[in-house]
Formats: C-alpha cells, structure tokens, sequence
C-alpha cells in the first residue's frame, strides 16, 4: 500500500484491508471443490514522505507493532513506483496484491481477484472497472485516458486487456522476484504490465467496484502522467 499524503482516508482503508474476508473456496483438478482456505493477510505500508499528518498515524500504529502490519518510511517522496519497489522488497507474502490508500477499490474484491491464482489458472489477476462491476461514473477524459492507454498495451503487446491502469493487479511472488522496475511515478502500471507480458504471462481479468474520486477529493494522476504512460508502454516493448 503506498501512501501519500492520506491522512482523510488512511484508517478507513486499513480498517476495509483488515475487514476483508479471506476464506476461499478453491476448486481442484476437474473442479472438485476443496474445503475452504483461509489467506493469512500482510500489510506492507510505505509511507512515500507524507507531509500532512499521516505519519502521525502510522507513527501510533508503529508503537502498537501491529503483527500484521510492516511500516516502512520515505525520506522524500519518490512516487507510486517507487513506493511499491520498496514495498515489494520487504514483502513476505506468497502472493502480492497492490492496493491504494484511498477508498477508489474495495478489499472485499480480494477473494474475486485471488481465486484464479488459487486454482492455478494462471499467475497475474488484474481486476477490471470496465468488465461491468458497479462502479461511479468515471469523468470522460479519465475513462478516454484509460481506454487508450489499453488500447495501446493491447496493439503493442499481443494481449486483450480491458483495463491495463487498474490498481488491483495480483500476482505470484515468482512472477516478479528478479524483474527489474524502474519506474518511480505511476508508470509503474504500464511498466509492471509490460514486463509481464514479455515473459510471457497471461493476465487473467475479473470484474470489480469502483468508487473513483475527483481532484479536489485528493485524486493525484494528471494527464501529464498519460503521455508518460504512452512513452513507457513505448520504451519497455523494445528494451528491458
């Protein structure tokens, strides 16, 4: 979970993250359904050199030492990308699951976006806010901005994606264990797409809800970030 400058959201979110139900029920070989598996959850926080009070309240759950939670801290913000290599380094967990510190995804999504890991079916789960999941009404140069930048994946690599920006990407641990990002702002997104792609992952899509917020909400992705995007899904079709 990077964060930013939350502080409105931050104990709202983890409180969703910590509510969320775990127990899955995993089919096996042909289908034959499993007794229900219960996921243990790892918080991985990092604080990306918040400024407005939200490490205040990182600070009180740090002195708790919450055992399901690490705290990592950023001198100065270096950006989603850069958060999420840093969180993907101190994670323990078998399976990584991003999720941001605003309320724009819901946790209870995880099982819907976990399960086809579970069974097998494949190594990469992105969860989808254009496959027909309830969701609010998306601004029109957010939803074209999207689009396009899908389109683009889709033409550059091969692949059939709805949603190539989505913060709910899911994976295997494996998948990404000796992957090179580079990536420090929300690049990341096309750059970890990207890079799974040319190994030669299929990414598998569910539907899930969105509760997108505005600019004045705290929302942070600009359109100057789209034409990064573009130069990214550009740059790592050709190069590592």
């Amino acid at each position: 979970m990077p964060v930013f400058n939350e502080r409105a959201t931050l104990e709202e979110i983890v409180q969703r993250v910590r509510a969320a139900d775990l127990t899955v029920n995993v089919n096996g070989t042909g289908g034959a359904p499993h007794e229900p598996l219960t996921l243990e959850r790892e918080i991985v926080i990092v604080d990306d050199g918040s400024t407005d009070g939200t490490r205040d309240i990182l600070d009180q759950w740090q002195a708790e030492t919450p055992g399901d939670m690490q705290i990592i801290y950023h001198a100065a913000n270096g950006g989603k990308g850069a958060a999420l290599r840093t969180a993907f380094n101190h994670a323990s967990g078998d399976i990584f699951i991003i999720q941001d510190a605003d309320l724009e995804y819901d946790p209870r999504d995880y099982v819907k976006v976990l399960l086809p890991i579970l069974e097998g079916r494949t190594p990469v789960v992105y969860g989808s806010r254009f496959m027909g999941g309830t969701r609010s009404a998306m601004s029109l140069t957010h939803t074209m901005g999207n689009k396009f930048l899908t389109v683009l994946t889709n033409l550059f690599y091969g692949t059939s994606l709805t949603d190539m920006e989505t913060c709910y990407k899911a994976f295997r641990r494996d998948v990404i264990a000796d992957m090179k990002l580079r990536s420090r702002r929300f690049e990341i997104e096309p750059e970890l797409t990207a890079k799974i792609l040319k190994r030669g992952y299929t990414i598998f899509e569910v539907p899930i809800t969105y509760n997108g917020r505005e600019f004045h909400e705290g929302k942070k992705i600009t359109w100057r970030d789209g034409f990064v995007a573009v130069r990214t899904l550009v740059k790592y079709r050709f190069v590592d």
